[in-house]
């Protein structure tokens, strides 16, 4: 994969939370993990961040080992930080303390220097009928494309 492919999504995150606010942030990753990033070789569906310390780190984010290392390999599953200015931290601290918000992982990419980012997102957990609202909005929207395609 070319660096601009590198695009990896927590797909299950939209559906399991509704988005409150965004975040790019930085990670602080060891040589193989990097190269596994750029094969796209990251799991993101149980990832969730959290803090210790005053410092924001991530947890579950899973990260297959990079096959041509051999001595310096990497924990697939080790907590990672999450690098972010202080005022960022300090907002998403006091949102986090009030009920019901956690912070999620949206998406990693690599930006236009090669170094690897995570979007961050915080969350608030959805009901059951909000799940099946989203569910009947996304096949409304599918039949609706598909009629319309029958039209071009």
């Amino acid at each position: 994969m070319k660096q601009s492919e590198v695009n990896i999504r927590n797909k299950r995150a939209t559906f399991e939370f509704e988005i409150i606010d965004r975040y790019v942030a930085g990670i602080v990753l060891r040589g193989s993990e990097i190269k596994s990033v750029r094969d796209g070789k990251v799991n993101m569906g149980d990832a969730y961040c959290l803090f210790n310390s005053g410092e924001l780190f991530i947890k579950n984010l899973n990260i297959s080992e990079f096959k041509q290392a051999t001595v310096w390999q990497h924990e697939p599953l080790r907590v990672r930080k999450l690098l972010l200015n202080k005022k960022e931290l300090n907002k998403l601290l006091l949102k986090v303390k009030e009920k019901g918000l956690t912070i999620i992982p949206l998406k990693m990419f690599l930006n236009e220097r090669g170094f690897a980012k995570i979007e961050i997102a915080l969350a608030k957990g959805k009901k059951v009928y909000d799940k099946r609202e989203s569910i009947k909005t996304r096949d409304e929207k599918r039949d609706l494309d598909r009629s319309l395609m029958k039209y071009k």
